[in-house]
């Protein structure tokens, strides 16, 4: 097998069935070696597991390396050798390979959770599901209405725990951190209990921040509705002009 028919299949937006299988085999042992850090005991099966999934990292790291002179064709060919190692998704794709060395500290065990992140280089595959692209576009398209909601919780999130800290003297607010974490769980209406305010006027403020995370939440999700349906009425109307 040739450099190009190894990058046709890791790396190009190709509809093949090599293609296709290959990333869909990438995902299932992404999954597979997710499944030991599950779990506190580490038996001879995961061991197992952890070494198969980790040699099949390896070889996709290699063949991506090999290929690299073609993934970036504006630069020289040693220049894309030397650099592909530096880029984000080669970095973490090292990060998933690195903690199953035993000749690192255990503590790098917990970089094993970057392997979640090696699925974004398979998951060009949502691709071939339209709904997932439909979905896409309505992100890319309310995104500063999204965004715009965000920093409104943000702030509002900030303001609140300022106010409640300076508000309450118990000793459920040691810090100010702990005012952050009460503000966010009242705002999201989540309220664990574990913090709340002792004064009135505390709990008249934590009704007030409830009530505005419920408008909050929901603005996003009908945001998103709305767009979701916008984009499905622009593509049945594409297929009636195309008929």
């Amino acid at each position: 097998m040739t450099r190009r028919q190894i990058y046709d299949i890791i790396e190009t937006k190709s509809h093949s069935l090599a293609s296709r299988t290959y990333d869909w085999l990438m995902l299932l042992f992404i999954v597979v070696s997710l499944v030991p850090l599950a779990f506190r005991e580490q038996t001879v099966l995961f061991e197992v597991l952890d070494k198969v999934s980790v040699s099949v990292f390896i070889v996709d790291y290699l063949l991506r390396w090999l290929t690299a002179d073609m993934r970036m064709a504006n630069k020289p060919r040693w220049k894309a050798f030397l650099l592909y190692p530096l880029t984000p998704f080669a970095i973490i794709d090292l990060l998933s390979i690195v903690p199953s060395f035993t000749l690192f500290n255990r503590a790098f065990k917990l970089f094993r959770i970057t392997r979640l992140l090696k699925i974004l280089r398979v998951a060009r595959f949502v691709r071939y599901s339209t709904n997932i692209q439909l979905l896409l576009k309505v992100l890319h398209k309310e995104r500063h209405i999204l965004l715009t909601v965000f920093f409104i919780a943000v702030a509002y999130i900030f303001i609140t725990a300022l106010i409640m800290f300076n508000t309450e003297d118990s000793a459920m607010f040691e810090d100010f951190f702990d005012a952050l974490y009460w503000a966010t769980t009242t705002l999201t209406t989540v309220g664990y209990g574990d913090i709340y305010p002792a004064t009135d006027l505390g709990r008249v403020i934590s009704m007030f921040s409830a009530i505005f995370g419920v408008a909050v939440i929901a603005l996003p999700s009908g945001v998103i509705t709305a767009g979701y349906l916008e984009q499905l009425k622009e593509k049945d109307q594409d297929k009636e002009q195309d008929a």
